[in-house]
This record gives C-alpha cells, sequence and structure tokens, in this order.
C-alpha cells in the first residue's frame, strides 16, 4: 500500500488519538518558536519601506490535526498582529494553508476554526485583520501551491517521513536485508543505510525545489524535524525507538501472534537526518539560504518531570508508548492487523520504561531557518 494512504496520525479526540497524545510535538514547537518568531517578524521587516505588506501568504506543511495545528497559527497571527501595531502599521489580511494528506482528519480541524477565531479576537483585544484558513491535502515532495504565492512556510515534525519506503531493501531471491527490524539499526546492512539515505535527499531535495517555485524572493521557510548529531544513523538518538518496537513485536511473535515473516517484510518511511545532508541538499538545489540552525535535545515523552500535564500517573514508558501509537498505529495495523495494536504498545511500553531506568537516551530535533533567494 502506497504510504500517503497509511501515513496518518489517529484520529478523533479519543484515548489513542493523535489530539491527545501530541504533547511531544507541541514541546518542539515550542522549543522552536523563538526561530519561528524571528523568521515572521523577518517578513514585515523587510517586505518594503512603506510598510508591512497588504497580505501575507503562510503555508504550514504536515500540519496533522490536533491542538497543535492552529498553535503555530495562532502564534504567528499573534506575532504579527502585535509587531505591525507597534510599528504603526496596517493589519494585513492573512491567507493560511493547513496541509497534510488526504488521509488527515481535516474535518476535526474545520470543526475547531469558530473556537480558534474567537480565542485570537479575544488574545488581540478585538484588533484582527481578516484571516482566510483553507485545507490543502496532498504530498509536499511536489507543487501544492501556486508559483510566487508564499511569503512564509512552516513544517514541524513531518520531513521526517519519508515519501516512500526507500528501494533495494530486498535482495537476490527476495531475500530481507534488514531482517528483525523495522528500521535502521547497528546491525543493519550497510546497503539498507545507504537505501535510506538516498531515498531522503531525493525527497528533501524534491521538497526544497517545489517551495522555491511556490515562494516568493525573500520569502522564509523554518522547518522542524527529528535527526541526529552524528553522522553515523544508527546512534541511538535517531533509531532506537524504533529498535525497542522491533523487540516488542518479536516478543509477540514468540507467542504466536505475530508472523516473523511479518516483521522482516515491514520497514518504516521514516529517516532521521543529520544537519550536514540538510545543508548539503540545500546548496545543490540552490534557491535558499540557511540563515539559522539549531539542534534541541528533546525527552522522549516531552516532559521535563512525570508531573507535568496531568499524567503523572503513567509511567514513561507508557507515554511514550501513548505518543509513538498515535503516530504510527494505522500503518503497524495496516501490515500487521489491528488485533495485535493493545497487547503490541502494552508490551511496547514495558520495554521503554526498563530501557528509560537505564539509559539517558534523548531524540534531537532539528530546526532551520531559510530564506528564499
Amino acid at each position: 500500500m502506497e504510504v500517503a494512504q497509511i501515513l496518518c496520525m489517529n484520529k478523533g479526540g479519543g484515548e489513542t488519538s493523535y489530539a491527545q497524545n501530541s504533547s511531544l510535538q507541541s514541546k518542539i514547537i515550542s522549543d522552536s518558536k523563538r526561530i519561528t518568531e524571528e523568521a515572521v517578524e523577518a517578513i514585515i521587516s523587510t517586505s518594503n519601506t512603506t510598510g508591512a505588506p497588504q497580505s501575507i501568504t503562510i503555508a504550514d506543511l504536515g500540519c496533522s490535526s490536533g491542538p497543535n495545528t492552529l498553535l503555530l497559527v495562532s502564534d504567528t497571527l499573534n506575532l504579527l498582529y502585535a509587531k505591525c501595531k507597534r510599528l504603526g502599521y496596517p493589519l494585513p489580511e492573512v491567507l493560511v494553508f493547513l496541509n497534510d494528506l488526504f488521509s488527515n482528519d481535516f474535518n476535526y480541524i474545520f470543526g475547531s476554526l469558530p473556537d480558534f477565531h474567537r480565542r485570537l479576537v479575544a488574545e488581540n483585544g478585538g484588533e484582527v485583520g481578516p484571516c482566510f484558513i483553507s485545507g490543502v491535502p496532498g504530498s509536499f515532495y511536489g507543487r501544492l501551491f501556486p508559483k510566487t504565492s508564499l511569503n512564509f512556510v512552516h513544517s514541524s515534525s513531518s520531513l521526517h517521513w519519508l515519501s516512500k519506503v526507500p528501494e533495494g531493501l530486498e535482495g537476490e531471491g527476495k531475500r530481507k536485508m534488514n531482517k528483525g527490524k523495522l528500521y535502521i539499526s547497528s546491525t543493519s546492512p550497510r546497503s539498507v543505510l545507504e537505501g535510506y539515505s538516498e531515498q531522503f535527499k531525493n525527497d528533501f531535495w524534491r521538497f526544497i525545489k517545489s517551495r522555491s517555485e511556490e515562494m516568493v524572493s525573500g520569502g522564509r521557510m523554518v522547518l522542524s524535524l527529528m535527526g541526529r548529531k552524528s553522522m553515523d544513523p544508527t546512534t541511538a538518538d535517531s533509531c532506537h525507538h524504533w529498535e525497542l518496537l522491533a523487540q516488542a513485536l518479536t516478543t509477540l511473535a514468540s507467542q504466536g501472534l505475530v508472523e516473523e515473516e511479518k516483521i522482516d517484510s515491514f520497514n518504516a518511511p521514516y529517516y532521521a537526518p543529520c544537519m550536514e545532508e540538510l545543508k548539503r541538499e540545500t546548496e545543490k538545489e540552490g534557491s535558499f539560504i540557511i540563515d539559522r540552525f539549531e539542534a534541541f535535545e528533546v525527552e522522549w515523552d516531552g516532559f521535563a518531570s512525570e508531573a507535568e500535564n496531568g499524567l503523572k500517573f503513567l509511567s514513561r514508558g507508557q507515554r511514550v508508548a501513548k505518543t509513538i501509537r498515535a503516530v504510527v498505529e494505522t500503518m503497524l495495523e495496516s501490515h500487521f492487523g489491528g488485533h495485535i495494536m493493545d497487547a503490541l504498545f502494552d508490551r511496547y511500553g514495558a520495554i521503554v520504561q526498563h530501557y528509560l531506568s537505564n539509559h539517558r537516551t534523548k531524540y534531537t530535533n532539528l530546526v532551520i531557518s531559510f530564506v528564499k533567494k
């Protein structure tokens, strides 16, 4: 099945939904907020000598659904309005495009828009400009918008997902090259590492190329994605959560609940790059200047302490399991079947809890700010 059909966060607002289990992604948006604010302020400051532009077009790519979707939009609009008021500029019209794959829960987003508009007006003392919000379904690894139409592009926690599973992960006679694994690991053959790296390079170049045609000169883009600090793609910060999920599946296989062949034939359409890879593909495409970049460490469960956000009754392993389940369940269900999901993530939570009690591994999140030439 095509990745675009199965890469979908859990819908709705239930216990296992992405809307209820996306605090990690919220923490990532918060950590990168300062860089986003600098990019937005630069759009106004460098727009022209007579004041702010009459209209500004914003695209949030890989918006998903839930509370984080409109968090970026709210923060951006509040910043725009405050900056314009401070400089005495008229408030611009703002067009916001929310993009994700066709299977995304856009209905959840649209249902929350009335409350969003009310909060926006209240937070700005009743002084807001016209704001038009639209959903744009489709893959961001291709063109989505008219040429030179975008002033600001944002994407958070999305670009580590590939457009497809890398080719070449099967050897002669369809022999599985990454047997017993779901993603890159320290025991993966060199050909698997190279296949994943090549797929990411191709995808990221296509993403950059598409945005270069859609953005205006001087436009800004901020991207935030899971990555790694080392050139080595097998480091724990970039792949070990997949390693532990493979262990959970292997446990179910030993109990007769999963076929081992099913594990051998699953490869996650995911890649956590290092900054050097991002720089190389950006320079190769040639349309953007990297204004700044930073790497942030993020706890696997998104929290600094177990007492935050009312989830202190859950172990860290359980919180991580809920977070991962909300993101990958649809994909795993299409391959392994929905009947094992509860048992799988119960086991995964226990494995993660044991691992985190003995290791200090954290995710590495990369944030890059670009200027369109």
